[in-house]
This record gives structure tokens, sequence and C-alpha cells, in this order.
């Protein structure tokens, strides 16, 4: 039987990965996307339609019936598990994740196998050149070639 933990390292560094996050969401306009060798799927979130709740003590942030991301104990020490709609990501601590801004807004580029992940917070609502302006974003972190993920520059 496994035993499950979070240890303080996971705590820091996931924990401090989740308030970012939140940072992220008191954009009005916060775009999903989720990146994969088959294409690309975008998701728009108006924050002031969907309710954002951050429950500090379970380190815990829902946005909405549809997103989700919480720092949850596992066998490695911690877990950072993402669920947007069908779509669930478990990032376990740094080489994982990147932090990306653009003239746009910034955001959090998160990988997992060969997906990636992108929560961007935009300065105002995309209107034209949405899949161009995501994907040079996640570019940043990410480099697509022949639609298979052959590089990924973590921030930390």
């Amino acid at each position: 039987m496994a035993v499950s933990n979070l240890d303080m390292h996971a705590l820091f560094v996931l924990g401090d990965l989740r308030a970012k996050l939140v940072k992220q969401f008191q954009s009005r306009f916060v775009y999903v996307t989720e990146q994969t060798p088959e294409g690309i799927y975008i998701a728009e979130i108006d924050t002031e339609a969907a309710l954002v709740v951050d429950d500090k003590p379970r380190l815990e942030l829902k946005v909405g019936d549809h997103f989700r991301a919480a720092v949850l104990p596992s066998r490695e020490g911690g877990k950072f598990e993402l669920k947007f709609r069908e779509i669930k990501l478990t990032v376990y601590g740094l080489g994982d994740y990147a932090f990306v801004s653009s003239a746009e807004g910034q955001g959090i580029v998160f990988k997992e196998g060969h997906s990636v992940m992108l929560v961007f917070a935009a300065h105002e609502q995309l209107q034209e050149g949405l899949t161009k302006t995501l994907k040079a974003v996640t570019g940043k972190a990410a480099k697509w070639r022949k639609g298979e993920l052959v590089t990924f520059k973590a921030s930390e």
C-alpha cells in the first residue's frame, strides 16, 4: 500500500506556483490553451462571469465549474493537479512549468509528457489573432517541430 505525503519542499514550491496562478485570475480575461501533437484547444474565461475561489487552507483554486488547480500529496512528496473541462495535467515540481510574458499579458506554461497547457492573463480581451498570439506566447517556453514537442525551457 502506497503512502502519500506532502513534504515541505513540495509545499513551498507548489504552493508558490498556486499563488502565482491565482494572480493570473485577477485579470479580467484569462485564456487557457492545451497544445498536443494533435493540435491546439483554446478557451476564454471571463473572470467577471466565472466565480473565482481561492481556498488557501486547502491549497486549491477553483474558477467556475470548469477550472481547478490544487496542491495534493503524492508518493513523490507533492503534485500540482490542473483540471480544465476534460483536460487533466499533473505537475510534480521544478522543470515542469515556465513563466512567459508578451505585450498582451503574462502566463504560465505547464508541461506533462508531450502536452502543454498555457494559462494566460491578458491585459484586455484578445479580439484578433487569438490562436497566433497564444501559440507565440507558448512558443517562448515550448518548441514544436512537425507536431512534436522537442524542447521545453522551464523557468525554475
